[in-house]
């Protein structure tokens, strides 16, 4: 769901949830296994494909750094 109030014809909020979707869909198997959402801000309209497939493309980026990251820290131990 993109909301109306960041992006304003409906056209532009299809477009922008099919990009995304298709996104997910080929770096699937990087992904990992989390629930995302993604927020439409105002302008993202504006936006080339190449534009918002570049952008999309560097948040899964991170979020594969910053999982791997939270794999990879040790878990503090409790005192009980």
């Amino acid at each position: 769901m993109v909301s109306k109030k960041n992006v304003k014809r409906a056209v532009d909020r299809n477009r922008f949830k099919r990009l995304v979707r298709e996104s997910v869909r080929l770096r699937q198997d990087h992904l990992p296994s989390v629930d995302i959402v993604v927020l439409a801000r105002r302008g993202v309209q504006d936006l080339d494909n190449d534009t918002l497939h570049r952008q999309l493309h560097g948040m899964w980026k991170r979020l594969q750094r910053d999982a791997q990251a939270v794999i990879a820290a040790p878990t503090p131990k409790r005192d009980t």
